[in-house]
């Protein structure tokens, strides 16, 4: 009796030892395929985010590039600045006035197709970037004579533009895609036409800067 005893549960404990182990098994297989699972889900997941995070660079790049489109007849691409400025319109105001009509007449209707080229591109572009904003910044500048009005009097020659236009059907704030800045650098600015001296009423003027921003891109 002791013998058989002793192979009954010398049999019992193997059998139990092997149901453990296959559970042990069963559980480790199971653990190792949501492990698969889960990285698969985690790879992909990453490599979305990266396809959209090159999407969002791709419009990024599109939308910085899109500013080369405006019309070359108005504007030209300034290498040394990297931004594009008013081509072939002379713009010189008398020294200390603001007053637009110190303009010609013949660079008054220059300045009027520009801003109309302006609004061409504006549109062009909610067409094919809907989502791109743009910011037209028109900053005034002044002679470097160190008159105690030349920011006031700058910002007043930028606002003159913005006035010219507006009072020739040019709104650009009802576009959607363009935020307006007005504003006056004085005699401070980088962008200025040299030489740089007291007097040179070249720089009596207004710049233009049109800067893409990319705004919300999904």
């Amino acid at each position: 009796r002791k013998v058989i005893m002793s192979k009954n549960r010398s049999n019992t404990f193997w059998l139990s030892y092997s149901d453990l182990m296959t559970s042990l098994f069963f559980i480790m297989l199971v653990l190792f395929i949501v492990c698969v699972v889960k990285m698969k889900c985690i790879n992909t997941q990453l490599d979305n985010e990266v396809n959209a995070k090159e999407e969002q660079l791709r419009k990024i790049e599109e939308l910085n590039n899109s500013i080369k489109e405006i019309d070359n007849k108005y504007f030209e691409y300034d290498e040394q600045f990297k931004r594009h400025t008013l081509k072939d319109i002379e713009v010189s105001f008398n020294t200390y006035s603001s007053n637009i009509n110190d303009i010609g007449q013949e660079q008054l209707d220059k300045l009027l197709k520009a801003g109309q080229a302006i609004v061409r591109f504006m549109n062009s572009a909610k067409n094919k970037i809907p989502e791109a904003q743009y910011i037209l910044i028109v900053e005034g500048q002044s002679s470097k004579d160190y008159y105690t009005r030349n920011y006031e009097l700058s910002y007043e020659r930028a606002l003159a533009l913005i006035k010219f236009w507006s009072n020739n059907g040019i709104e650009f704030d009802t576009l959607g895609n363009c935020e307006v800045l007005i504003s006056g650098s004085g005699q401070s600015s980088k962008f200025r036409v040299q030489p740089d001296v007291r007097g040179n009423k070249d720089n009596q003027r207004f710049v233009i800067h049109i800067i893409p921003k990319p705004g919300i891109i999904e």
